[in-house]
């Protein structure tokens, strides 16, 4: 299963993008406002490879 989401400026005084974490996503991991999500790239036969490992806020 994938998911879609759109890429939008993040502000006009950087060059950071963001995009929408989809629903699916946060209930899977049980994800709250304040969570970190460590991201890891991989080039891999022309295709860029995502890993992204959910950190829970420590309370």
């Amino acid at each position: 299963m994938g998911f879609k989401t759109t890429i939008a400026k993040a502000s006009t005084i950087s060059n950071s993008f963001r995009t929408t974490v989809p629903a699916a996503i946060i209930n899977q991991f049980n994800l709250n406002d304040g969570d970190k999500l460590d991201w890891e790239l991989k080039a891999e036969n022309g295709n860029l490879i995502v890993i992204i490992k959910p950190e829970k806020k420590e309370m």
